[in-house]
């Protein structure tokens, strides 16, 4: 129901005082409007007529009891001068609302990388450790490039290394970056953009010499694992991963062409291993248990091995070799090819990058491949530069 009009604060505040819902409308404001909802309680709205010129649109504009009857004329006034300029204020408020927080973004982040990505559970750590403490309920464009400094500067403080920081600045930005291509309300810029990553001097070589791999190879053909003495062999001439080792089919496997297909790759895209001489041979003594589609299977569940970590343990333990990692072996696949004389395309291919910068990690050159490298120069130049010295 509604009834008068109003002019001045005293009127407003007789009206707020009275009992039952009405509404009133001001009489220097076109348009302008309290509702009373309650006694002492109203909310100041606009009416006004849409930018299609037919629609009749009603914008709330606050509390009256917060705002006053001049404030809600200044409001009232801007948002008719927004029309003006053929901004409609209604739509615009829309907006501002579907701007998702941080945590309702994370959440639909998760569920895209779910369908791809084999280590989103990393990201849903870190999500749920770090972003979401800090950003989760602030709205995405709300979060400013201060703001991502500040977090990526205590998270040295806090003692993390230079690595585990910058994978949380590489994550805010990957996903601000599906934001803007999701077009999300309201973001118009990436707030990591521009946030250097630190410096990583953590990398970490290790490399097997064929001394080496003789030695881990007799210690895991002792192993009390059956399966150890055919999994190590062929991480290392294969250069596959622990889990593409470990869940490999024999559906998979085509000996004729010999090649071999993982069908889940940690980019979550297919790709083909060329099967050397060796690995096939290593493949030809697996024991093939009956009805078992699994490769190296655990022999007890006649599934894929959930861990093989105190095997392995024991048997390096055993060589010598306790500060070698699985994933080493993987290195050594790389460093076996460069000093072979294998180019880093191949060896890209081979491991199944999708960038050559990542291959460039596993591109180590024995110090034997340097020396004869160096000594090209020598053979070049002959013997001109060996003699003594003499004057022109």
């Amino acid at each position: 129901m509604r009834t008068g009009t109003l002019a001045t604060q005293a009127q407003v505040d007789q009206f707020l005082s009275q009992d039952g819902k009405q509404s009133v409308s001001d009489s220097k404001s076109r348009g302008l409007q309290l509702e009373r909802l309650a006694p002492g309680k109203g909310t100041w709205r606009l009416r006004y007529t849409g930018l299609d010129g037919r629609t009749r649109r009603c914008l709330t504009l606050g509390d009256a009891g917060v705002l006053t009857l001049a404030q809600a004329r200044q409001l009232a006034d801007k948002a008719r001068n927004k029309i003006a300029m053929g901004v409609d204020p209604c739509e615009e408020k829309a907006a501002v609302k579907a701007v998702p927080t941080f945590a309702q973004f994370a959440a639909r982040y998760l569920e895209f990388v779910r369908g791809y990505k084999r280590s989103w559970q990393t990201d849903e750590s870190l999500l749920r450790n770090h972003l979401l403490p800090r950003f989760g309920k602030k709205y995405l464009d709300e979060i400013t490039r201060d703001d991502v400094l500040r977090m990526h500067r205590t998270r040295l403080e806090e003692g993390a290394k230079p690595g585990s920081a910058n994978r949380l600045l590489i994550m805010m930005r990957y996903m601000f970056n599906l934001a803007l291509r999701w077009e999300v309300p309201h973001l118009v810029a990436n707030p990591t953009q521009g946030v250097p990553l630190y410096e990583e001097n953590n990398q970490r070589d290790r490399y097997l010499s064929s001394e080496e791999a003789q030695r881990l190879y007799r210690a895991v053909c002792a192993s009390e694992s059956p399966m150890l003495r055919y999994i190590v062999p062929m991480l290392i001439l294969t250069g596959a991963r622990k889990r593409e080792v470990l869940d490999a089919r024999w559906e998979d496997l085509d000996v004729v062409n010999r090649r071999w297909r993982i069908a889940m790759t940690k980019s979550g895209k297919a790709r083909h291993v060329p099967l050397s001489d060796g690995a096939l041979q290593v493949l030809q003594l697996v024991p093939r248990l009956s009805d078992c589609a699994w490769v190296f299977a655990n022999p007890a569940t006649r599934k894929p091995f959930v861990s093989i970590f105190y095997a392995w343990n024991t048997a390096r333990t055993r060589a010598g070799l306790a500060d070698v990692r699985i994933h080493d072996l993987r290195h050594s696949f790389a460093s076996l090819l460069v000093n072979s004389g294998r180019t880093l395309y191949e060896v890209q291919h081979l491991l199944g990058h999708t960038q050559i910068k990542t291959t460039q990690r596993y591109a180590h050159l024995s110090q034997e491949t340097l020396l004869e490298a160096a000594n090209a120069a020598t053979k070049a130049v002959g013997t001109v530069m060996l003699g003594p010295y003499t004057a022109l």
